[in-house]
C-alpha cells in the first residue's frame, strides 16, 4: 500500500504522526543544549572551585591580569566569586608590602669632579691597531655569539667597510626577520650600533603556557641615558618617537605611568614623581610597594622606596613597582610571584653599568599574549642585572629606536600612546 494511499486512508493519523516527529525533534534539540548548558556549568564549578594547584595558579594568575589593567579590572569578578578575587588582592596587598624597605645599599651622595669621559674617541688621536678595535669590540659586546656573528661577518662583509669602531647592523624593524647572529644566551640580535654602543636582541620564551616576544636593548654607556620630559607635559604627552627625537635621542622606552581616567588620558599628568635632568615633576606615590629608580650624577642606578627623599646627586627618576633587582639579587619570583600576564617594561642597570630596556608585547594572541614580572627579572639577570625595575606596561609598553618602532603596542590601533616622559639614550651632551 502506498503512502499517499495511507494519508489519504488515514488523513488524521498521518497528521498526528508528523505532529509527533516535530515534537520530538524540539525534545532531542532541547535535550543537547540542556547537556550543553549543563556540561558548561559543571565545567566552570570544576576550574573555578578545584583546588589542583596548576588549575589554582591558572585562576588566580587570570584575576591577578585583570586587576593589573586600569580599565579592565571588572574582568576578575565579572566570572569568579568575590571572596577569590579578594584573596588575590589581598596577596598584591602583602606582595607590596613585601616590597617596602627593600633599597639599593647605595653610598652618600657624591658630586663628579670631571664631566662623563666621552666614549667617542678623539679625532686627534691615531688610528686604532685593527686587531686591537675588533678586540674592543668583542669586549664591550661581550654578549655576542663570536662564531655566528664571524659567519655573518663571511657572508656581509660590507659590515667592516669602516672598521670595527662602526659596525652598523639594523634589522630590528617590525617587519624585519632579524639576523642570523645570537647571544650567547640563544636569542637573536636585532640590531648592533658600535658608535652608539647599543645592542638589540630578541627575547622570546613561554610563561604558564603563554607565548611572549620583546625586545631588550643593552646600553653600553650609562653616561648617554636621561629622562625626557613631553613639552606638553602638565598637560598634554606625546607618542614615544617624539619624545626620542625631540629629545635628540637614539633609543627610547616609556617612562612614568600616567592619570589615564577611563583609559582616555591625554599622558599629560605623571602618576607619582619624576625627574627629568634634574627638573622634578608630580608627587610622590605614597601606597607602600611603589619604588623609586634614580639616575645619579655618576651614572649609577639605584631603587629606593618611593616616599624617600630623593638625594642631592640624582639628576633622573621616575617611580612605579614593583623593584626587580637590587643589589644583584631577584627580589621577585617564588613566593613573592606578582603573577598576572600583560605588556611589560622594565629598565635596569647591569653589574658593568649598561643600561637594561626591555619591552615585552602583549594582549596580541598569536604574536605575543605578554608575561610576569619574575620572567621580566629573569631575562634581565642573565644579562647580569644588577638593579632593575618594572615600569608602567599594558599600551605604554613601547620601544623605538634610531627611526622607527622595535616592538608593537597592545593596541595595534596606534604605535604609542601619549606619554609624560620617556627614557631616552644617545646623543646626550
Amino acid at each position: 500500500m502506498t503512502e499517499e494511499y495511507v494519508e489519504a486512508e488515514h488523513p488524521k493519523k498521518s497528521k498526528k504522526s508528523k505532529k509527533k516527529k516535530k515534537k520530538n525533534r524540539k525534545l532531542r534539540v532541547i535535550t543537547i543544549l540542556l547537556c550543553i548548558v549543563l556540561f558548561f556549568e559543571a565545567l566552570y564549578c570544576f576550574v573555578v572551585f578545584t583546588d589542583i594547584p596548576s588549575i589554582k595558579n591558572l585562576r588566580e594568575m587570570y584575576i591577578d591580569t585583570a586587576l593589573s589593567t586600569m580599565t579592565h579590572q571588572w574582568l576578575a569578578s565579572a566570572f569568579l566569586p568575590e571572596y577569590m578575587v579578594d584573596k588575590v588582592r589581598l596577596q598584591r596587598d602583602l606582595l607590596a608590602q613585601w616590597q617596602v624597605g627593600i633599597d639599593s645599599n647605595r653610598p652618600a651622595p657624591t658630586q663628579p669632579t670631571d664631566p662623563a669621559t666621552p666614549t667617542e674617541p678623539s679625532s686627534e688621536t691615531e688610528p686604532l691597531d685593527p686587531d686591537t678595535a675588533e678586540d674592543r669590540f668583542y669586549e664591550l659586546f661581550w654578549e655576542l655569539n663570536r662564531t655566528s656573528f664571524e659567519e655573518y661577518l663571511d657572508t656581509h662583509p660590507e659590515t667592516l667597510a669602516n672598521g670595527w669602531d662602526h659596525i652598523y647592523i639594523n634589522e630590528a624593524g617590525l617587519y624585519d626577520e632579524g639576523t642570523s647572529i645570537y647571544t650567547t644566551m640563544g636569542e637573536q640580535v636585532l640590531a648592533i650600533d658600535a658608535e652608539n654602543q647599543i645592542l638589540l636582541v630578541r627575547v622570546a620564551g613561554s610563561k604558564a603556557g603563554n607565548g611572549y616576544q620583546g625586545v631588550l636593548a643593552i646600553a653600553k654607556d650609562p653616561a648617554q641615558l636621561r629622562c625626557g620630559p613631553s613639552e606638553g607635559i602638565g598637560s598634554y604627552g606625546q607618542p614615544l618617537e617624539d619624545l626620542v627625537e625631540g629629545n635628540n635621542g637614539i633609543l627610547g622606552m616609556a617612562g612614568s605611568g600616567f592619570y589615564d581616567p577611563g583609559g582616555n588620558g591625554s599622558g599629560g599628568i605623571i602618576a607619582g614623581y619624576a625627574m627629568c635632568e634634574g627638573q622634578s615633576y608630580g608627587v610622590h606615590y605614597t601606597e607602600a610597594g611603589y619604588k623609586r629608580i634614580e639616575l645619579t650624577q655618576d651614572n649609577k642606578m639605584y631603587i629606593i622606596d618611593s616616599f624617600e627623599d630623593v638625594a642631592s646627586d640624582v639628576t633622573d627618576a621616575v617611580e612605579f613597582s614593583p623593584a626587580l633587582i637590587v643589589d644583584g639579587e631577584l627580589v621577585v619570583g617564588g613566593f613573592y610571584n606578582w603573577s598576572g600576564i600583560n605588556p611589560r617594561a622594565a629598565i635596569g642597570q647591569s653589574e658593568k653599568g649598561e643600561i637594561l630596556m626591555l619591552v615585552i608585547e602583549g594582549r596580541m594572541p598569536g604574536r605575543s599574549i605578554g608575561t610576569d614580572v619574575e620572567e621580566c627579572a629573569n631575562i634581565l639577570k642573565r644579562h647580569k642585572g644588577y638593579t632593575a625595575m618594572n615600569l608602567d606596561g599594558g599600551t605604554s609598553a613601547v620601544m623605538w629606536y634610531n627611526g622607527e618602532y622595535v616592538t608593537k603596542c597592545s593596541n595595534t590601533n596606534i604605535q604609542s600612546r601619549l606619554l609624560p616622559n620617556a627614557w631616552v639614550y644617545g646623543n646626550y651632551e
